[in-house]
């Protein structure tokens, strides 16, 4: 037998109208959902889901369900490009050595030589690495990526991404934490 904090713990993953998976939501919000009407139950797999008792009501709340409603959706723009959201991308490593000390922004094609200041071509670099590569491409100066540079990701896509890539291995889920915007 389950406690109930043991059932309040649990959560569930929401589909948009289109079954694209958006987030992960707590049970007691699922419930909502699912009495309001805004949702219904979806069998993706042969988990039964957890049942739910209230004086009058006995509720059987699925893994998965799906959003019945058109929503607005959110808005989202990608974040300008600025040192925090740089390195937070690059997870505060410079993407030369590896070292996570006396970080600085590099731009990988530098903006003497036609590079711009865009997600796609500026990278955390050491002060080392960043005085050492100077005013080259890192294959004029033999120094290549650890990781190529890209803009973050929409938080749905992001969501819906890790979701079927950790389907079959629940405990990767718990690693989605901090790089879900990134897509690393």
């Amino acid at each position: 037998m389950t406690s109930v904090t043991d059932v309040l713990r649990q959560s569930v993953v929401v589909f948009s109208k289109n079954y694209l998976p958006i987030t992960r939501i707590n049970i007691r919000r699922a419930i909502v959902l699912l009495v309001t009407g805004k949702a219904e139950p979806l069998d993706l797999a042969t988990e039964v889901g957890v049942q739910v008792r209230s004086p009058n009501v006995v509720l059987l709340v699925p893994p998965h369900i799906r959003l019945t409603c058109n929503g607005n959706e959110r808005l989202w723009k990608v974040p300008p490009v600025n040192r925090r959201e740089v390195l937070r991308r690059d997870h505060h490593t410079c993407q030369y050595c590896g070292s996570t000390k006396h970080l600085t922004l590099d731009h990988v094609i530098p903006r003497s030589k036609g590079g711009k200041h865009s997600w796609d071509n500026v990278v955390t670099a050491c002060e080392r690495c960043n005085s050492k590569k100077g005013d080259r491409t890192p294959q004029e100066a033999n120094m290549p990526l650890r990781n190529q540079p890209k803009a973050p990701m929409h938080p749905t896509i992001a969501f819906a991404e890790n979701f079927w890539r950790t389907q079959n291995d629940p405990q990767q889920e718990e690693n989605y934490a901090e790089t879900h915007l990134y897509g690393k």
